[in-house]
């Protein structure tokens, strides 16, 4: 992976995120000529700045996908792409839906337009399983951002276009983890939106070497999928609790529990794929691959336990809770990151 890197000229198109910025970090261990960061917010741009005040190869460039022109100018002389930027918060885009598809759908057509004027070699862009079968806005403009990227695909010969796709990263911003980790900090009560519900967990590094593999293997057209295992969303939050209870100098038979109800446009359960895409979809170690047309062979049928969250078994408390130790989040180190 470091010779593919190396020398590499790379933008990370919202890399002040969460995701994005873990994907800087990893780019500069692997000797790339220089880094571009585009995001919006200049704020987050500052701190980041301030982290990485010695490393040289780093460029901070403030703007917005929406705005095409900005796009060609960040992609100048660039190599590689990871467009991770969107909007990904279920209910702001239920409510906003017009502003998810300029950021979410138009923004990543703009992406894919300014990559082909500018030359660039890849682009992979970052998507969410709650694109499959969307039942909610977000999931729909990030169905469509597949959706475009893939119709590129087919017909752009001289760039490469990929998707990967995840489930919840452990400790991003704006999930679940902070936004529990908060309650737990003001004493509760937490909120459990639904016992049965069930989610896809992957850690954050994880996600990022899945993003790195993805565009050392891609050839266009691809969604890459990393084989998560799933938690119910009771289990997860009674295991943070009893974990993160005693930083905050709290006791965990202290902090109520408090169901709320699906939100607007909530699943019960998540999948990855659809039935249209299983037969297009190969097991490759710890990736789930769906290819473009023209289809594959029909993959076996042990893919079938790999899609549903229901379907699969549920990460146990005690698996729960070496995930988050694994993760290094609920430490006193780390914890104020996550509030």
């Amino acid at each position: 992976m470091v010779n593919f890197f190396r020398g590499k000229r790379i933008l990370v198109i919202g890399g002040t995120g969460s995701i994005g910025s873990e994907i800087v970090a990893q780019l500069l261990r692997l000797d790339p000529a220089v880094v571009r960061i585009l995001s919006r917010d200049e704020t987050r741009q500052f701190y980041f700045r301030a982290r990485w005040e010695k490393e040289s190869r780093l460029r901070f460039l403030v703007g917005d996908i929406r705005d095409e022109r900005r796009l060609v100018r960040a992609m100048h002389g660039i190599d590689l792409v990871f467009h991770a930027a969107a909007l990904k918060h279920v209910p702001s885009c239920e409510y906003n839906p017009f502003e998810a598809v300029q950021t979410n759908v138009v923004g990543t057509q703009n992406v894919i337009s300014a990559a082909l004027d500018a030359g660039v070699k890849r682009v992979l862009a970052i998507s969410t399983d709650k694109a499959v079968n969307p039942a909610n806005t977000m999931g729909a403009t990030k169905l469509l951002s597949e959706r475009l990227m893939a119709a590129s695909s087919s017909w752009i010969k001289e760039t490469r276009l990929s998707v990967v796709r995840f489930g919840n990263v452990l400790g991003s911003r704006g999930s679940l983890l902070p936004f529990l980790m908060k309650q737990v900090a003001e004493g509760g009560p937490v909120t459990l939106t639904h016992p049965e519900m069930t989610r896809f967990f992957m850690r954050k590094s994880q996600a990022v070497q899945l993003v790195l593999q993805a565009m050392t293997r891609m050839t266009g057209g691809e969604i890459f999928i990393f084989r998560m295992r799933v938690a119910r969303i009771s289990d997860f939050i009674q295991v943070l609790v009893e974990e993160a209870a005693p930083l905050f100098g709290r006791k965990a038979r202290d902090l109520a529990t408090r169901v709320t109800g699906i939100r607007p446009g909530e699943k019960l359960h998540e999948e990855l794929f659809t039935d249209e895409e299983a037969r297009r979809t190969r097991l490759s170690r710890d990736l789930l691959v769906i290819y473009p047309q023209p289809l594959r062979p029909t993959p076996p049928r042990r893919l079938l336990p790999l899609r549903y969250s229901a379907d699969m078994k549920p990460m146990s408390r005690e698996e729960i809770r070496k995930m988050f130790r694994d993760s290094g989040l609920l430490t006193p180190a780390t914890v104020e990151t996550l509030l």
